[in-house]
């Protein structure tokens, strides 16, 4: 009975998911990239052709190694090899370079709305300037990860909660808005089939990267698959069709919402501006429909900032942890990396996050302002993060190709093409879109959605070499 208590119902596991993969800047992005409501269609067609099968995919991988808690890297390693599993974690770290480059700039717009509650102070301030600072609390929060401590952890889960729950009562609060002021100034929402249709331009296909980035990362509750009450191969399917139920139901009715507030044509001719600052105004105009002016927005802002800071030191500490301390990555690392401190901190490790953040921050300093750099970060790692997902594809073709070799209590397809066939879809889905958001009319950030990834997945593959040479030259000392 002890036991049971501890099995995760089909509804928690849902809900799980949910949370770690949504969220309101999600719902802003999608809006403000693809023409607003125009967004809808292309959100339905990524859901139901990209985030079922993505999802169902990471439920069979872990249930056919559920003994492992490794994740991707795992998952490579059982189906090829060591080395290919080195590669895949360290394009797992590699992509956290980016992630961690942008909060430093997300984290000081955040705190500028709390302070001045408005979007002018920060967007006056010059890109060397917030550069600067933005480094500054780079080295703040490598410093708080070298310590081991983290003293926002406890507050963490709450932050992200209280994010996850607005973004659900800001589409809700909207729909009631016009009942409780109906002389808000709403705008009318074109929800006619020509209204929603998206135009397949240059510009629609090179930002699809954007909705893919937004839908990633649900392979991180695949380990809780062999933990669930009931059957897996019943209960973790309809977990997981529940949860993205949900996100289509946030992404279309808080799509319409911003469609109340913001006019596409607006957008588009600030950009920048509605880019960097659009959720907060979304906030604001929410607390004025009712009439408790910013309050909603200071909530808002304050959860962001805890949940920013506490997630910028676990980004720096956690996927270097879990890459150095592997032993079938770790050999592939040069020795100097895997040096720790009295703390267990991989100190030389956090100083290469340091040198290869501080590059991305440095070159943004002759950015014209500093909501393009928040846009152009943001970009950055739409074309960064989802190339980790290439490698749960491929070790999903793997595992189908010699699907006798693992058993497991759930599947996705019984039909080991079909699943081939699918995975062979997602990965060149990913790849395309990835190549396609590289492409920029801004010749700096094309330049830096080229040079960013050679150098980051280069380094990948120099590391081995540079190990290889100091295995050599160690051996040849102790003959």
């Amino acid at each position: 009975m002890e036991k049971e208590t501890k099995k995760i119902t089909w509804v928690v596991l849902a809900f799980m998911c949910f949370s770690c993969l949504w969220g309101f800047g999600n719902v802003a992005n999608g809006y403000m990239f693809f023409d607003g409501v125009k967004v809808i269609i292309l959100w339905l067609f990524m859901f139901a052709f990209y985030l079922t099968p993505y999802a169902l995919m990471c439920g069979e991988l872990g249930s056919a190694f559920k003994d492992s808690g490794g994740g991707v890297t795992t998952w490579v390693q059982r189906t090829t090899n060591d080395k290919l599993a080195y590669y895949s974690g360290w394009m797992y770290w590699a992509v956290h370079i980016t992630y961690i480059a942008s909060m430093g700039s997300g984290g000081l717009k955040t705190l500028s709305w709390i302070i001045f509650k408005n979007a002018e102070f920060y967007d006056s301030i010059p890109a060397p300037i917030v550069q600067a600072t933005t480094l500054c609390v780079l080295l703040l929060f490598c410093w708080v990860a070298s310590k081991g401590i983290n003293p926002l952890k406890s507050l963490s889960s709450l932050a992200g909660t209280s994010c996850f729950v607005l973004s659900i009562l800001f589409f809700v609060l909207m729909f009631a808005a016009p009942v409780i002021n109906p002389n808000g100034g709403y705008l009318h929402v074109d929800l006619t089939l020509s209204g929603l249709m998206p135009k397949l331009t240059w510009k629609t296909l090179s930002n699809l990267s954007i909705l893919v980035f937004a839908v990633g990362g649900i392979e991180k509750v695949s380990p809780y698959i062999n933990d669930m009450k009931g059957d897996p191969a019943k209960e973790f399917p309809k977990s997981m069709i529940f949860a993205v139920v949900m996100v289509v139901v946030c992404a279309v009715f808080g799509t319409i919402a911003l469609g109340m507030i913001y006019d596409p044509a607006e957008v588009n001719a600030n950009f920048d501006s509605y880019f960097a600052n659009g959720t907060y105004w979304a906030f604001q105009k929410l607390g004025q429909y009712y009439g408790v002016g910013n309050l909603f927005m200071i909530i808002y802002a304050f959860s962001c900032l805890i949940g920013l800071c506490s997630v910028m030191v676990i980004s720096i500490d956690a996927p270097l942890r879990m890459l150095l301390d592997d032993p079938n990555a770790s050999k592939y690392i040069p020795r100097k990396l895997l040096k720790q401190n009295k703390h267990g901190s991989y100190v030389n490790g956090i100083k290469l996050i340091v040198a290869l953040c501080s590059s991305i921050i440095i070159a943004q300093m002759t950015v014209p302002g500093a909501a393009t750099v928040l846009k152009q970060l943001v970009k950055l790692n739409s074309i960064i993060e989802p190339c980790r997902y290439l490698w749960i594809f491929y070790a999903y073709i793997l595992l189908k190709k010699n699907s006798e070799k693992y058993p497991r209590s759930f599947v996705m397809t019984h039909n080991n093409r079909l699943g081939i066939a699918i995975a062979i879809w997602m990965l060149l889905v990913t790849a395309a879109c990835t190549l396609m958001g590289m492409y920029s009319d801004d010749p700096f950030q094309l330049g830096l959605n080229i040079i960013t990834p050679v150098v980051l997945f280069g380094l990948g593959l120099i590391f081995p070499k540079i190990r290889k040479a100091e295995d050599a030259k160690l051996e040849s000392r102790n003959r």
